[in-house]
């Protein structure tokens, strides 16, 4: 894989790491401010929330910038935001800090992959989306640990200071090391939001917010979820939550050479119902801590191997847009992630922890009927419409019309 490749990745790990490390950093949060852990949590929801609504609308404002500029702006932004944030003096100001960090994620992840797919050669893109969610899939290794033994001795300044740095390191890597890439085509505001339009397209981005609102309403109390069936806490947790990240870096690793060899479609079925088969059973293996260490592996593994083929299969709908397409599926992430903590919370509240993760298997099984009804065929079309949407074929990879 290319140099360059690796460049990208390093960004996405210094903006995941933004994102994440708040879920460790939440009681010397709630500690240094005097405000409740409950309070501190909507930093995450601040932070998804903006990132979901601004993903497409940056990506449509930033659609002619040429792209290198645009990922050096990006991390430039996030770097300020985490500035601010080690700064902040109190929650209120705190929570804009939050935002406007968003914004600097919300440009650069989509960017990120779309360039990555740029500069390899068509059977290598797959392997190059993985390698840029590796990024955000390594900072989730380290990012809510580090956040858990670093807010003590540094407190939340501290950390945000040090992201801060990491991410304008980070800029200047990607400014240096990345060579010019010329933006699209210009296209008309209503060009570029067309294949929005798309059934297949809405059902994927659906589907995408299904899938991760099911994963998050379980990750977000998944320690005392721990607590409660293998009896653990402290370092015991932290451990297991490695074991998660791990699962996930391996997950996308490997989906990124198997969406480079098979259909992404019929890859993402299997994984799918895999993965509602061991988010149902959670209550039942997370009991000891070596089955809560193995299930945790096999269920990050599974979560983080549907990003390269859902990435894939956006990028063979439009090629044209498909750094929108990108924008709005990473704006469906973050919108499944701002809503899993309503959602869980609800849960908890109604019929208490242990049937939090076969009830959110529920949404992952709507997930799965979204995709199967994506997969079938569009309507007959008639190719000398002007108003048709060009696409790559799922299965020949050549340019065919497809209706809007």
């Amino acid at each position: 894989m290319s140099a360059r490749t690796y460049l990208l990745t390093a960004g996405a790990f210094a903006i995941g790491t933004s994102g994440y490390i708040v879920s460790g950093i939440l009681p010397a949060v709630s500690r240094e401010l005097h405000v409740s852990e409950a309070t501190a949590g909507q930093l995450l929801t601040a932070f998804a929330i903006a990132y979901a609504i601004s993903s497409p609308l940056l990506a449509a404002v930033t659609g002619r910038w040429e792209r290198r500029t645009l990922l050096v702006v990006a991390l430039g932004v996030s770097a300020v935001g985490n500035l601010l944030a080690a700064l902040a003096p109190n929650y209120p100001l705190l929570l804009v800090a939050r935002v406007i960090s968003a914004l600097g994620a919300a440009v650069y992840t989509p960017g990120a992959t779309l360039v990555a797919t740029v500069l390899s050669p068509p059977d290598r893109r797959g392997r190059a989306v993985a390698l840029v969610f590796g990024g955000l899939t390594f900072s989730l290794v380290l990012g809510i640990p580090a956040g858990n033994l670093l807010g003590g001795p540094l407190g939340y300044q501290g950390v945000f200071g040090l992201i801060a740095a990491i991410t304008a390191v980070a800029a200047v890597a990607v400014r240096v090391g990345l060579p010019r890439v010329d933006p699209p085509p210009a296209v008309s505001l209503r060009e570029r939001f067309a294949p929005a339009a798309d059934r297949r397209v809405v059902m994927v981005l659906a589907l995408t917010v299904l899938a991760c609102l099911s994963v998050f309403a379980v990750f977000n109390y998944i320690a005392p979820l721990l607590t409660a069936t293998a009896h653990v806490e402290g370092a015991v947790i932290s451990a297991l939550l490695v074991a998660y990240g791990v699962g996930g870096a391996f997950g996308n690793w490997a989906a990124g050479r198997l969406t480079d060899r098979f259909d992404t479609r019929k890859l993402l079925v299997v994984l799918f119902s895999f993965f509602i088969v061991v988010l149902a059973t959670l209550p039942l293996t997370l009991t000891t801590v070596v089955g809560a260490a193995v299930a945790l592996f096999v269920w990050g593994a599974l979560t983080w191997a549907s990003n390269p083929p859902i990435q894939a299969w956006l990028i063979e709908l439009a090629p044209a847009n498909s750094g929108l397409l990108l924008s709005l599926n990473a704006s469906a992430i973050y919108l499944g992630v701002g809503l899993s903590g309503v959602v869980g919370g609800v849960v908890i509240s109604s019929v208490g922890l242990l049937p939090l993760a076969p009830i959110a298997s529920l949404l992952a099984v709507a997930a799965l009927v979204l995709l199967v009804f994506a997969l079938r065929p569009a309507p007959p079309q008639d190719p000398s419409d002007p108003n048709a949407l060009v696409v790559v074929s799922p299965t020949s990879g050549s340019l065919a019309k497809q209706w809007k």
